[in-house]
């Protein structure tokens, strides 16, 4: 565990404009303040892919507000879990982190049906990470 008293979890994907913004509004919405909370990506985009947005503002969590940001060696090393979204995304490695890899179909160019369907996935993968912290 980090320094903090609570676990930091940490959401990993190339663009950090879709899938692992949905994981990190769906672990800040489900564990509150529980569970610190950071997303990244090796390459961000300019901005949240807008489905991705709609699909969430569905479940009550709005990212309108989230923008992406890039990956740092210091974002993993503060981090308990690192999850990465199942895009190859290579992560620095540090001794005690538990890393997992959550193969999950991008949100890109999806219609708001095939991203609702990747929002559920997520949402069901939150619910078992949360689960996991709380042990």
């Amino acid at each position: 565990m980090t320094s903090s008293t609570r676990p930091a979890v940490l959401f990993v994907c190339v663009h950090n404009a879709g899938r692992s913004q949905m994981a990190a509004g769906y672990l800040r919405h489900l564990a509150g303040d529980r569970i610190e909370v950071r997303s990244a990506g090796s390459m961000p985009a300019d901005q949240i892919n807008p489905t991705a947005v709609a699909a969430m503002l569905e479940e009550g969590i709005d990212l309108g507000a989230a923008q992406p940001r890039v990956l740092s060696a210091d974002d993993v090393a503060a981090s308990d879990v690192v999850v990465t979204m199942g895009c190859g995304d290579a992560c620095p490695y540090y001794p005690g982190t538990r890393y997992e890899d959550w193969t999950l179909e991008d949100p890109a160019g999806q219609d708001l049906a095939a991203v609702r369907a990747i929002r559920d996935q997520t949402r069901s993968r939150v619910v078992a990470l949360i689960a996991s912290l709380d042990r």
